[in-house]
């Protein structure tokens, strides 16, 4: 029987974008380990409607 892991998909969502205004949204997917990191991840990606790198946040 296979084991249950501690590594979950979670989704990154700009937080720029959101902010301006601007249409269309900047979404990422990667995974975590829930057992070393339990508080929502924020990571540095390219949003290509921006142009530039922002701030992406985990989301629910």
């Amino acid at each position: 029987m296979a084991k249950k892991g501690n590594r979950v998909q979670v989704i990154l969502e700009c937080t720029e974008q959101r902010a301006t205004g601007v249409p269309g949204i900047s979404r990422y997917i990667t995974t975590k380990n829930r057992k070393n990191t339990t508080a929502r991840i924020e990571l540095k990606k390219y949003n290509a409607n921006l142009r530039k790198v922002t701030v992406h946040k985990e989301i629910k």
